[in-house]
């Protein structure tokens, strides 16, 4: 059996027990199933409550949202048009907030 760990933070699970967490949610909860884009993350500190977990920093969503579009645009041998016509939208453009938002391409 494959140990598990949280995809966040490393830890086992010890004390905070993992729980699965589709990458894209919604209706693209089935596709992220399909395409690999689920992980483990301590249920408290990193997937529902922590300041810095999945469903309270959109940061750190959006992070994660790009690492799998990454993933997955890769394996899959898709362009931007593909990726949007299966997932809806592209998750690289940074965010009010993010380090870099707004600052001019050189």
């Amino acid at each position: 059996m494959e140990e598990r760990t949280c995809f966040f933070c490393g830890r086992n699970g010890n004390g905070d027990p993992l729980e699965r967490h589709h990458v894209f949610g919604g209706a693209y909860r089935k596709k992220s199933d399909k395409y690999g884009a689920v992980v483990w993350l301590c249920g408290n500190k990193c997937h529902r409550e922590g300041p810095q977990s999945m469903h309270k920093n959109v940061y750190n969503n959006r992070f994660l949202k790009r690492i799998f579009q990454r993933r997955i645009m890769e394996r899959e041998h898709w362009d931007m048009d593909r990726w949007i016509q299966e997932f809806g939208k592209n998750y690289y453009p940074l965010i009010p907030g993010e380090e870099g938002y707004g600052e001019e391409e050189e």
